[in-house]
């Protein structure tokens, strides 16, 4: 019997977020994550908004690579890009003051 692991791949719109559970061998990397969520999510109709090919990727909020191999209840998850750099708005802010 092999072991298996279970994950959750994660990506938020300001308006919905969207959650895969996904089942998978112990060895499996993040890449193998993102691929069996993107099927799962391609035969729920939920695979439009998502940027499956985005590098910027976290585990709980830590950054990881597509070649890391998560851990049993890891929750991955799949980041937007920034509209704004956060640096630049806050300068702009403080110059308005």
């Amino acid at each position: 019997m092999s072991a298996s692991k279970y994950c959750t791949v994660a990506f938020a719109l300001p308006a919905r977020q969207y959650l895969w559970r996904v089942q998978l061998p112990a060895t499996a990397t993040v890449a193998q994550l993102l691929e069996q969520a993107r099927l799962q999510a391609s035969v729920q109709g939920e695979d439009g908004p998502v940027p499956w090919d985005s590098d910027s990727l976290g585990i709980f909020g830590e950054p990881c690579r597509r070649e890391d191999v998560p851990r049993d209840g890891d929750r991955l998850e799949i980041y937007r890009p920034l509209r704004h750099d956060p640096r630049a708005s806050r300068r702009t802010r403080v110059r308005r003051r």
